[in-house]
């Protein structure tokens, strides 16, 4: 090994690449291309309900905010959401109407939250939900009970082939 290589090799640090993520593995600061749009993910929430896990990714672009979901049911169910105002209370209905569609109840409990990044005031609360799916199950509407306020978004599932993940940082 001649002098400028022993000199180039003490000065350069070896980083380790970027592991590799996966939808249960995006942190704050990934990269997620979507519909051929890059998106930041800024915050992350981690839902769990005994056992059970499931993540929701908030995705930042410009001043565009939306949320994809990801859960390990029998298989992989990933979803786009985008928040909406519309008005809904407890009790929570047996069905709801949005843009001329209906959505039928389809499970509902609580679940303890893990926030990170623009989610981290949320550690440690707990939130009620509900879920909604049309007749096809192409569209679905989600309920969050934080507090007094309840959170509407309305969503479709997505194939995991439809986004890259790049991650950020290690």
């Amino acid at each position: 090994m001649g002098l400028f290589s022993k000199l180039f090799s003490k000065n350069k640090k070896s980083e380790p690449a970027p592991k590799e993520r996966d939808v249960f593995t995006i942190k704050v600061g990934d990269i997620v291309t979507y519909d051929l749009v890059d998106y930041e993910v800024v915050g992350k929430i981690t839902y769990r309900s005994g056992n059970y896990e499931w993540y929701s990714y908030q995705l930042l672009e410009g001043k565009n905010t939306v949320w994809l979901a990801a859960e390990m049911d029998d298989e992989l169910e990933l979803g786009i959401y985008n928040k909406i105002t519309f008005p809904v209370s407890k009790p929570f209905p047996k069905e709801l109407s949005h843009e001329g569609k209906t959505y039928y109840f389809d499970e509902s409990g609580m679940a303890r939250i893990i926030g990170e990044g623009r989610s981290a005031n949320l550690q440690g609360s707990e939130v009620e939900y509900a879920e909604y799916v049309d007749e096809d199950e192409e569209g679905s509407i989600s309920l969050e009970v934080w507090g007094s306020e309840v959170e509407v978004s309305v969503g479709y599932p997505i194939e995991s082939y439809e986004i890259k993940i790049m991650a950020g940082s290690l």
